[in-house]
């Protein structure tokens, strides 16, 4: 989900609610703590020279159990970030601590912005002779005469 699409996804609700990969909700009383962007310029391990940019939301839950942020409120600090920072419109990532502090893409499904799993690869699979995933077929599907003599099958 990009910056300006969870400002419209917003603008359309009454309440926020973040949902973890495993269907918990983040505690309605969590704050976001920061809105930035980073930039992450690096090398892979096939010699490309790589960059990325995202926009990071940082959520974080503290004693204040009275606290809720409203829809609006969180349209604000985004549109302050978007001016301050000159914040272009970039793919959001979540911070948000569990046993140690989780990277997360954000969707939505009409009623909770959902928290996303990352996972890392492999970004020069071609140079570093990691061995490409073969591709399963039940025999079945091949049918009878697929490995006939000439049939180029073996």
């Amino acid at each position: 989900m990009k910056l300006s699409e969870i400002k419209t996804q917003l603008k359309g609700l009454e309440t926020i609610a973040f949902e973890l990969p495993n269907g918990d909700l983040v505690p309605n009383h969590f704050h976001v703590t920061e809105v930035g962007k980073i930039s992450k310029h690096f090398i892979d391990c096939g010699g490309t020279v790589r960059k990325e940019d995202v926009i990071s939301f940082q959520l974080w839950e503290a004693n204040d159990y009275d606290h809720r942020l409203h829809p609006e409120k969180l349209v604000h600090i985004i549109e302050l970030s978007e001016k301050i920072l000159g914040l272009e419109d970039l793919p959001i990532e979540v911070e948000y601590q569990s046993s140690t502090i989780g990277k997360y893409g954000l969707d939505f499904n009409g009623e909770n912005f959902l928290l996303t799993t990352k996972q890392t690869t492999c970004l020069a699979q071609d140079q570093c002779g990691i061995p490409q995933e073969k591709q399963k077929i039940r025999l079945s599907a091949v049918g009878a005469n697929a490995c006939a003599p000439g049939s180029g099958c073996c």
